[in-house]
């Protein structure tokens, strides 16, 4: 499990993900994309669900027609953590 991020380490994390918004209310962060069609939206949605398998971190996310709503937290850990960054970066670079 990962450890929260907190302090300086949380607000240096948040500086690298400038696409990204902190959820009010909870320690999440979330970003929403826009692609030319469903299947777009599907097409990338299918390469961060791998990557996320990959990672043991998984996203929420919701989709409908050419949006993707996505949030990351880490559940287990109460709230921000590197591997969400680290799957931000990687959806970050998808986008």
């Amino acid at each position: 499990m990962s450890d929260r991020l907190q302090g300086e380490a949380r607000k240096d994390a948040l500086a690298e993900l400038e696409n990204w918004q902190e959820v009010s209310g909870r320690d999440a962060i979330t970003r929403s994309l826009r692609f030319a069609d469903f299947n777009a939206a599907f097409g990338f949605m299918s390469r961060v669900a791998l990557k996320a398998e990959q990672m043991g971190h998984h996203p929420e996310w919701f989709n409908v027609f050419n949006r993707v709503d996505i949030t990351l937290s880490t559940h287990d850990a109460g709230g921000l953590t590197a591997l969400d960054v680290k799957l931000a970066k990687f959806i970050d670079s998808l986008a």
